[in-house]
């Protein structure tokens, strides 16, 4: 009796172990019943047939990365290169992942294998380097078509690296200290250029500034000798004024007129001018002045006489403004 409850309660034991499952977050189960997908198992208590059912396939539903090895593609100049590349997948329906494809890992990294050696080989060299992301999303594009029907969804491709050979890194790393130079010495051009222009301006605007100054000294300078000059007109004027009316108020008669005429003569005479414009009116007293030259180089005359003619002429010119 012994004996037989021992391996009945193996026997249980073991039913219980066939019969109950405990299915995992992020997990699934499918489950066959007698060869034939039966259903899928979600997380938590799953109860099954011993004998009759057992679990086909554990697939996990998280997203998952799958490293593509680093493949030589030659471009469409001739290039060979390295790409390394990996992939984000996620499985969307356990079913088709498990029945649809025998290796879903292998189908995709095959598929992304030839996808990236088709897409680079119709691109140069430098186009490869330059569209990173163009060529991310065209093999995920591709991919994701063609994984659909696998039950899996492509999320991102990324290329890790692209490796090109030797030689051609040591011409690119020459190619771009040429190109760093280049940039170097038209930004020292630019800026040399453009400090020559500062100066020349600054120049410019002193020299109008300068100009300017010269201008308004000139100006102001003629404004003042112009209020210079007006003031003594002005004062000419004035003194003209007070001596006409000085002459006019001790009633002047023509001698008086004529010995006033004579005495600006003689100032004016006595200026630097090599020419002097005599008055019609002062004729009448240079006709005078002629008559007495005369007198004066008449050799057959005595000085006596003519001096008291100059005496006698005076005293009528006197008595004549008294």
């Amino acid at each position: 009796m012994g004996i037989f409850f021992i391996v009945l309660l193996v026997i249980v034991l073991i039913v219980a172990y066939k019969t109950i499952k405990v299915v995992k977050q992020s997990e699934v189960y499918v489950i066959e019943r007698l060869g034939k997908f039966h259903k899928v198992a979600d997380a938590g208590l799953t109860i099954i047939f011993p004998f009759l059912d057992h679990v086909r396939s554990v697939v996990s539903l998280k997203q998952q990365t799958m490293d593509i090895p680093p493949q030589n593609v030659i471009t469409n100049d001739n290039v060979t290169i390295t790409i390394d590349t990996v992939v984000f997948y996620k499985v969307t329906d356990p079913a088709k992942a498990v029945y649809e494809i025998q290796s879903l890992k292998k189908g995709i990294e095959y598929l992304a294998i030839t996808t990236i050696r088709d897409i680079v080989g119709k691109m140069d060299l430098d186009s490869t380097f330059s569209s990173r992301d163009a060529i991310n999303d065209k093999l995920r594009v591709v991919l994701d078509e063609a994984t659909d029907q696998w039950g899996c969804k492509i999320d991102r491709v990324e290329i890790k690296d692209i490796t090109p050979p030797a030689d051609i890194r040591d011409a690119m790393e020459k190619q771009m200290n040429a190109e760093r130079n280049k940039r170097a010495l038209i930004l020292q051009a630019e800026g040399e250029r453009q400090s020559a222009i500062t100066l020349a301006e600054g120049k410019k605007e002193a020299a109008i500034l300068e100009a300017e100054a010269d201008k308004e000294a000139a100006i102001r300078r003629a404004a003042g000798e112009a209020e210079a000059i007006k003031k003594v007109a002005e004062a000419k004027a004035e003194e003209i004024r007070q001596v006409y009316g000085a002459v006019m108020q001790s009633n002047p008669n023509d001698k008086l007129v004529q010995l006033k005429s004579l005495e600006a003569l003689q100032d004016i005479a006595n200026g630097d001018a090599n020419k002097v414009f005599i008055p019609f009116d002062a004729t009448s007293a240079l006709g005078s002045l002629g008559a007495m030259k005369e007198m004066l180089i008449d050799k057959d005359k005595d000085a006596s006489k003519r001096e008291k003619l100059l005496q006698k002429r005076a005293a009528q010119i006197k008595n004549q403004n008294d």
